[in-house]
């Protein structure tokens, strides 16, 4: 009974931390451990650094000349701007468009997936700097020199910014999530460092680009790795980019489902979890937003476990398992009845599902390093 009791207090304490109690500790510790804000970009062209934007692209034949052609607009000084597509064996015309949009340079590569068309394009990079973006994204015209600004500071090794989702149809709530990760992600960077990115719109200098294994993403194994090795991984909010949302919940489940197959080995065998190269606040931001938040799944079905084994032993356990059933049955009625509060609840039932589903994924049948476009995002 007791091992019960300790159990369901210790997993619910840990996910009210996780969600909600992490989120007060870091503006806390903004107010107490602030860094300086985020650089003013540079108005004088001629110090500005040479950057050059890689795009890995499959498949990407209906939005690869939107995509180039938005970077080529971009308030930056063209001859310090090398635009670079990375065709990932596209079976389409996707090399050819990139071309025509004004590319500077197009890599037709064979399949391996992003992390070597972009490995492919570093490779073939000329600037100082070297951006990267996904094929659906469109940056603000001034996103590029918010984005480098950051690296004014000798410290600083990697950059992410904004991604703004948009939605002109469907019912997905991702939206109502992102603005908290990046609420999260704005304060972890006043006090530290980030502990993930996004791939729509990230730079890094040239010579502190990591070669990583092909089946583990940018976003999450850049930052930390960066920290272990001495930098400052920084999130520039005013380099804006917007690229569309998966219009359904169902949608958005498949895709933080392949996701997570992503991200599961990093966590396990790409270092994530080694204290090595971490101080002692950046490796408590990591436990608390990265580990506890992947672990929530797991955390949810101790809670829901021992609430039905301690019924009778405390009003408190019958409540906690009253709440936990009206989530999943309003989950389950938002299919029916697309009401915002039970959209809301699919929304998180299915998410936090889906971190489950990615382990499994890949612990039943690997995770391929190649990848397809989500649908509904193009």
């Amino acid at each position: 009974m007791t091992a019960l009791v300790v159990s369901f207090w210790v997993c619910v304490g840990l996910l009210v931390y996780t969600h909600a109690g992490y989120a007060l500790l870091l503006a806390l510790l903004a107010r107490l451990h602030r860094r300086p804000g985020p650089q003013t970009p540079d108005d004088d062209d001629r110090t500005l650094p040479s950057v050059s934007v890689i795009v890995a692209a499959y498949a990407e034949e209906e939005v690869i000349a939107a995509r180039v052609a938005n970077l080529r607009a971009l308030d930056y000084p063209q001859d310090k701007l090398q635009v670079i597509v990375a065709s990932d064996g596209s079976p389409d015309a996707t090399a050819e468009r990139a071309r025509a949009a004004g590319a500077d340079l197009v890599l037709e590569l064979p399949r391996g997936g992003k992390i070597r068309a972009q490995d492919a394009g570093v490779q073939a990079a000329a600037g100082e700097i070297v951006a990267f973006s996904d094929a659906n994204t469109l940056w603000d015209r001034d996103a590029l020199r918010h984005l480098i600004a950051p690296f004014a500071d000798d410290r600083v090794g990697y950059a992410c910014g904004e991604v703004r989702l948009l939605s002109e149809q469907g019912s997905n709530q991702e939206g109502l999530y992102w603005r908290y990760e990046m609420a999260l992600r704005s304060l972890e960077s006043r006090v530290r460092s980030v502990t993930g990115g996004n791939g729509a719109i990230y730079a890094t200098r040239k010579d502190t680009y990591l070669v990583v294994d092909p089946i583990m993403g940018h976003d999450l194994s850049f930052p930390f790795n960066m920290v272990k090795r001495g930098w400052l991984a920084v999130y520039a909010s005013d380099a804006r980019a917007t690229e569309k949302m998966v219009p359904t919940i169902e949608g958005e489940f498949a895709r933080k489902r392949r996701m997570m197959s992503h991200t599961w080995p990093i966590v396990v065998r790409g270092g994530m979890l080694s204290p090595r190269g971490y101080d002692p606040l950046y490796a408590l931001m990591i436990g608390s937003h990265r580990v506890l938040r992947y672990a929530s799944p797991f955390l949810h079905a101790i809670v829901l476990g021992t609430s039905i084994a301690l019924l009778g032993h405390g009003w408190v356990y019958a409540a906690a398992l009253g709440v936990q059933l009206a989530v999943l049955l309003a989950a389950l009625l938002a299919g029916i009845a697309p009401a915002r509060p039970l959209l809301i609840a699919r929304y998180y039932v299915l998410t936090t599902a889906s971190l489950a589903a990615g382990l499994w994924d890949w612990l039943a049948r690997g995770t391929p390093a190649g990848w397809e476009p989500a649908e509904g995002t193009r």
